[in-house]
């Protein structure tokens, strides 16, 4: 049974939940058509299902819900469409000796000054994260985005891609590497 205080009328939704939907959307998948696209499907899958909602939570978060498998399945898609091989390491680490393990002098992390710190607030810093994120590989994207943008459990993730722990850690660990690499050249440097 649909509580009273549910209203049926996709407009009433639109003027209420919109842009919070499209705002949390658009900061999780960085395209502004792929947002629109899923707040539209998010009021529709709303209305499919509306006769099964027993508000045992608001509206809104009961829409935020639907969005979140939408965001998931996006990049469950995303990451079943491409291929990376996990088997070809960059060397940034040294080899051999008694540093093993150690980055490479030329290879390691750039020192962030305070006044790259302050930045970390700035609008563009967000951008340029996104456009980082987007030059991702896909798979590696979505192991980003639903595990540490999204705050999804690791186990949760495995399930959802068809990973391993282990090909999750790596990729995570990856696509910090070439994250931290794409800012250092794109941002910091700035």
């Amino acid at each position: 049974m649909v509580s009273d205080n549910i209203k049926s009328d996709p407009d009433s939704w639109v003027n209420r939940y919109a842009d919070k939907l499209y705002a949390y959307a658009v900061s999780r998948v960085g395209s502004v058509e792929m947002a629109e696209d899923m707040v539209q499907d998010t009021f529709l899958a709303g209305l499919k299902s509306l006769a099964s909602f027993k508000g045992n939570s608001t509206e809104y978060t009961w829409l935020v819900s639907i969005l979140k498998r939408k965001i998931i399945d996006f990049y469950r898609q995303k990451a079943n469409r491409s291929t990376v091989s996990i088997d070809a390491e960059e060397t940034r680490f040294k080899q051999s000796g008694s540093m093993i393990g150690h980055w490479l002098k030329e290879r390691g992390p750039k020192a962030w000054d305070n006044e790259t710190t302050a930045k970390i607030e700035n609008e563009e810093f967000m951008k340029i994260l996104n456009y980082c994120i987007k030059m991702l590989p896909d798979k590696w994207a979505s192991c980003f985005i639903l595990r540490v943008v999204e705050e999804m459990p690791g186990s949760d993730v495995c399930k959802e891609l068809n990973l391993s722990s282990s090909n999750l850690w790596t990729m995570l660990h990856r696509a910090r590497l070439q994250l931290r690499d794409c800012m250092e050249v794109n941002w910091i440097k700035n």
